[in-house]
C-alpha cells in the first residue's frame, strides 16, 4: 500500500496520532510520503517515520492508494488542495475541535485503519468549486479549487464592496455587502452557514450564493444548480480585495473578475458504515438538545 500523510504541524495530538497510525501501518506500507512541513514537525518531536518521499505541493505528490489527513477541518481542506486532481482517497482523522470534515476521531483511528486494511469502507465523492480569473492570473499555485467555498471580501473594515454577479451570462444581482460566498454543499456547514446560508446535503448538486452582512436585508442566500457558471466583478473604494478558497487567502486587484464553476473532478472521501451526515449535524450543531439545562 502506498500512503501519503499530511498533518497539523503544531498539535501534540497530531504527533501522537501520526505515531500510532504509521506504526500500525508500517508492515503493509510499501511507499510512504509525508508533507514537508509535517515531516519537519515530526522530526522536531524526535520521530522519524522514514518516508520514501517528501512533498510540498500538488505537483510534488506522487500516486498513493490512501491520503491521511491528521488534524482538524483546516488540515483536511489543505489536504484536499494538495490531492486536487490526483484522485486519491482521503481519510480525515480529527485531532482538532469541530471535525465536520475529518470524520474519524483520534480515539477511533486504530479501528479506522483496521477497516481500511480489511477493505471495510466506501468512497464518498464531493464536488469542488473551481475559480478562474478573467486576466488568467493564478490565485493559488495553479490549483484554484476548493471543497468548501470561494469568497470575495472587503480588504478592511472601512467600506463595503459591490459584487456584481452573473449566472450563465445573465445578470443576477448587485451585492452591496462585506463580501460574497460561493459555497459547495460540503461548505454549507462552514462560512456560508455562519453568514445565514442554508444547510445542504453533501450529494446535492448545487452552489449556494451567500452575501456577507448585506446592506439590503431583503437580499437572501440563493441556491443554484452547480451546472451553472458564475461571473463575479467587484467594485471597491480600496485598490485590493481579499479572495479565499477554503483555508487559503490572498489580496488581489479589485478590478479582477472571477469565473466560478464546478471542478471537472471530485474529492474522494473515505467513509465507514457508521458515518451518517445527519448524525454529524446533530452532534456538531447540538440539534435536539435543550441548551437551558
Amino acid at each position: 500500500m502506498r500512503v501519503a500523510v499530511n498533518g497539523r504541524p503544531s498539535s501534540e495530538n497530531s504527533y501522537e496520532c501520526a505515531w500510532h497510525v504509521l506504526n500500525q501501518l508500517k508492515h503493509v506500507v510499501s511507499h510512504l510520503q509525508v508533507s514537508s512541513e509535517f515531516f519537519a514537525f515530526l522530526k522536531s518531536k524526535t520521530y522519524d517515520p522514514n518516508p520514501d518521499h517528501i512533498f510540498k505541493k500538488n505537483q510534488d505528490l506522487l500516486h498513493a492508494d490512501l491520503f491521511l489527513s491528521i488534524g482538524g477541518d483546516g488540515t483536511f481542506l489543505e489536504s484536499v488542495a494538495l490531492v486536487a486532481d490526483k484522485n486519491i482517497p482521503i481519510l480525515g482523522i480529527n485531532t482538532g475541535r469541530l471535525g465536520f470534515l475529518s470524520g474519524v476521531g483520534f480515539e477511533n483511528a486504530a479501528l479506522a485503519i483496521k477497516n481500511i486494511l480489511n477493505n471495510s469502507y466506501t468512497i464518498e465523492q464531493r464536488s469542488l468549486v473551481a475559480v478562474k480569473t478573467k486576466s488568467g492570473t493564478q490565485l493559488f499555485d495553479g490549483f484554484d479549487i476548493g471543497l468548501n467555498e470561494f469568497t470575495v471580501t472587503k480588504k478592511d473594515a472601512a467600506t463595503m464592496v459591490l459584487v456584481k454577479a452573473y449566472l450563465n451570462g445573465s445578470f443576477l444581482n448587485s451585492y452591496w455587502a462585506d463580501g460574497l460566498i460561493i459555497s459547495t454543499p460540503t461548505g454549507s456547514t462552514g462560512y456560508s452557514l455562519s453568514s445565514g446560508g442554508p444547510l445542504v446535503m453533501p450529494n446535492a448538486q448545487n452552489f449556494i450564493i451567500t452575501p456577507i452582512s448585506p446592506h439590503n436585508l431583503n437580499v437572501r442566500p440563493l441556491v443554484v444548480p452547480d451546472t451553472a457558471q458564475l461571473h463575479l466583478s467587484v467594485e471597491s473604494r480600496t485598490q485590493d480585495v481579499m479572495v479565499s478558497l477554503d483555508s487559503r487567502s490572498r489580496q488581489i486587484d479589485a478590478k479582477e473578475e472571477f469565473i466560478v464553476q464546478k471542478a471537472a473532478f471530485k474529492a474522494q472521501l473515505v467513509r465507514f458504515e457508521a458515518f451518517d451526515f445527519f448524525d454529524t449535524i446533530r452532534q456538531k450543531l447540538f440539534w435536539g438538545r435543550d441548551s437551558r439545562n
